[in-house]
């Protein structure tokens, strides 16, 4: 039997693997996955030595730990060629947004052990940050093993399950607006003059070492804020403009819009 099966072998499929056996979890063949395309089967089987199965229920059936990888409107019918064939021993980790719980034991129609997970983007290259909450079957031991598996592309916490909506629109949709202002930033620089490609190294490592700055020493962003604004300088000028424009109500405006979508998909 295989320690982890994946049904879906997207990009975060990708980075959660890539991960895994980076930090050495797992072995390469202690990893079963299925995927909708051939081309994309040999690729992962290739890039990461993984095993191949040509069937979702093959991979359900042969794994203690078995992670849902696909996005929410694909979720129901993969449950559905599955759904008959995993254990109530066997530990499912689903990472589909707006998708409870209660769905996917509605779904699979018998008790099993069931985790919900959040990631984002960034996991890619190994700075995720992904919210996990988990049912009343699944252990302590396990979920510890869960968070293992998350914390090895990035940072990973347990939430309760009513917070893992506001979980999607902190991390899961937050790096599209980051893009946006990493882009923003670039434009400006480029109005001064700086070569394209120059301006978007300096606005994104700007950001990277913000976010950084902020994690290391645990100071409130806004004192951090202040540190940078010396009076009658530069900076607060630009922070008046931002306030001007509603630059903090537009960020959590857009996030109350997320958050509308988000009831809609279960």
């Amino acid at each position: 039997m295989a320690e982890i099966g994946f049904i879906g072998l997207g990009n975060m499929a990708k980075a959660m693997i890539g991960g895994m056996l980076q930090k050495k979890i797992v072995q390469p063949d202690q990893i079963i996955g299925n995927a909708k395309t051939a081309a994309t089967k040999e690729k992962m089987a290739a890039d990461y030595g993984i095993g191949i199965r040509e069937s979702n229920a093959a991979v359900a059936e042969e794994v203690r730990t078995l992670i849902l990888a696909v996005k929410p409107q694909f979720l129901g019918a993969v449950i559905d060629e599955i759904k008959d064939v995993v254990t109530e021993d066997q530990l499912i980790i689903s990472i589909a947004a707006g998708k409870s719980l209660a769905w996917l034991s509605e779904r699979f129609g018998k008790a099993l052990k069931l985790i919900c997970c959040m990631p984002n983007t960034p996991a890619l290259v190994g700075e995720g940050c992904t919210g996990v909450c988990v049912n009343d079957r699944v252990s302590e031991a396990e979920t510890a093993y869960c968070l293992r598996l998350m914390e090895s592309f990035g940072r990973a916490t347990l939430v309760e399950e009513r917070l893992i909506s506001a979980v999607s629109l902190v991390s899961g949709s937050s790096p599209a607006y980051v893009f946006m202002f990493i882009e923003a930033l670039a434009d400006g620089a480029v109005m001064a003059g700086m070569p394209r490609k120059q301006s978007y190294e300096f606005a994104a490592q700007a950001v990277l070492g913000s976010a950084k700055l902020m994690l290391e020493t645990g100071l409130h962003p806004g004192e951090l804020k202040d540190m940078v604004c010396s009076p009658g300088g530069t900076t607060i000028e630009g922070v008046k403009v931002l306030e001007t424009y509603g630059f903090r109500g537009a960020v959590m405006d857009a996030m109350a819009s997320c958050l509308e979508r988000y009831k809609t998909m279960e």
